[in-house]
């Protein structure tokens, strides 16, 4: 079993900038890769990034891509997000998961944490 636990979220105003943590445990996580995901009110849960524990492959959704990046510390089984030029339709509650390999579906995920909300005002 694996155990998630997000923070940072906040708001902030149009173009700033914030960046999320999520401290992983419970897992071996050097199999696995991390994935942030976000679900805004009404609308479904989308992909916004992923990363290897040991690996130096990452993903990014085209609609965060330059904007964000993702990060990790080995050494503290963490994950982050740093997320710049945030939008107004970045609000949302974000999500770390943990699953066995790099993907896009919520349903490649097995683990998840509880979630963080961002609100981007503008």
């Amino acid at each position: 079993q694996a155990q998630l636990v997000e923070s940072g979220g906040g708001l902030v105003q149009a173009g700033g900038s914030l960046k999320l943590s999520c401290a992983a445990s419970g897992r071996t996580l050097r199999s696995y890769f991390m994935a942030w995901f976000r679900q805004a009110p009404g609308k479904e849960r989308e992909f916004v990034a992923c990363i290897g524990w040991i690996s130096i492959i990452t993903y990014y959704a085209d609609s965060v891509k330059g904007r964000f990046t993702i990060s990790k510390d080995n050494a503290k089984n963490t994950v982050y997000l740093q997320m710049n030029g945030l939008k107004p339709e970045d609000t949302a509650v974000y999500y770390c998961a943990t699953g066995p390999r790099p993907a896009t579906e919520v349903a490649a995920y097995d683990y998840w944490g509880q979630g963080t909300q961002v609100t981007v005002s503008s």
